[in-house]
């Protein structure tokens, strides 16, 4: 059974924050899908990983190529996982189910803690995963370093 970390950003950015998670999680030896909602948003995104340094380059594609399936790091809006993702990370509000959770490692949701809407989003997909049985972790960034703030077993 998988667990769901959400990531409240105050601190950096998205763009920033997204290649140390991709990293980590290609190091444990997970596949990711990154989610979101808006085709030209992920396409931004693809675009900001490319341009990442040399030496912490990551492998990975925009969704709707002939080689998903070969993509170790994914951007997707669909709830499909053609790369056999074991990790999910659901950016800008995309949906995230339990059943996810609990068939997947690791489920992360990042939202902008300076987004009012965002932070609300974020607490209803908590209460909904938790509810629903779903381990789950809340980590803050706000004292300038990640700090577990909440857990809830599942």
């Amino acid at each position: 059974m998988g667990k769901a970390m959400f990531y409240h950003l105050t601190q950096r950015p998205l763009e920033a924050t997204l290649p140390v998670l991709l990293e980590r999680s290609l190091a444990a030896g997970w596949w990711v899908a990154v989610r979101g909602r808006d085709p030209g948003r992920m396409g931004w995104l693809d675009e900001k990983l490319w341009q990442g340094p040399d030496e912490q380059f990551l492998a990975h594609g925009l969704a709707g190529g002939p080689h998903d399936a070969l993509q170790p790091v994914l951007l997707t809006t669909e709830a499909a996982l053609p790369n056999g993702a074991t990790c999910l990370m659901a950016v800008d509000g995309a949906a995230v189910e339990a059943g996810e959770v609990a068939a997947l490692e690791r489920v992360c949701v990042l939202f902008d803690g300076h987004d009012p809407d965002a932070v609300q989003h974020a607490r209803g997909q908590w209460k909904a995963l938790t509810g629903a049985g779903a381990a789950a972790e809340y980590w803050s960034e706000e004292s300038g370093r990640w700090e577990k703030k909440a857990e809830s077993g599942g």
